[in-house]
């Protein structure tokens, strides 16, 4: 994955998407007008848009508000967010009240009770998790807990 390559594409799409032509020329002047910086040449124009180089993230929130589209998905792509949502989707739809009711138990405590926790829910996630049998090794440090 060519990540120039890739953020180039995206910016030309959003361009003219929003009705602009892909060129360093517009780029440069639209983006000026707008940001309060100190002014991009035509040539950093010309590097964004013909994968030579990727603009900070402030210059990325700044294009994205300008051309209406998610500074996430300008800057990633949309497969990024779509992974995120996802990943925030299966949190919402497995956790329920006692799980949320642990997690901020477990939040409140001290760091090193907190490590010493993760590291027993961890153990126990390798033993009876999925590929449980080449895990088996780990059983002998959950004494009385082992897997029957």
């Amino acid at each position: 994955m060519d990540e120039k390559k890739d953020f180039s594409h995206r910016l030309r799409q959003a361009m003219t998407d929003a009705g602009y032509t892909p060129s360093p020329s517009v780029l440069e002047h639209e983006f000026n007008l707008r940001w309060y910086g100190r002014s991009i040449s035509n040539q950093a124009a010309w590097s964004w848009l013909n994968s030579k180089a990727i603009p900070t993230q402030d210059k990325v929130q700044l294009l994205a508000e300008w051309l209406n589209i998610e500074p996430e998905v300008l800057r990633f792509g949309s497969a990024v967010r779509q992974s995120v949502q996802a990943r925030r989707q299966r949190w919402d739809e497995g956790i329920g009240y006692l799980e949320r009711e642990t997690f901020d138990a477990f939040l409140q405590l001290p760091a090193p009770q907190r490590k010493l926790i993760r590291e027993v829910i961890l153990t126990f996630a390798q033993v009876h998790g999925p590929g449980a049998p080449e895990a088996s090794a780990a059983a002998p440090a959950l004494g009385k807990y082992q897997k029957s």
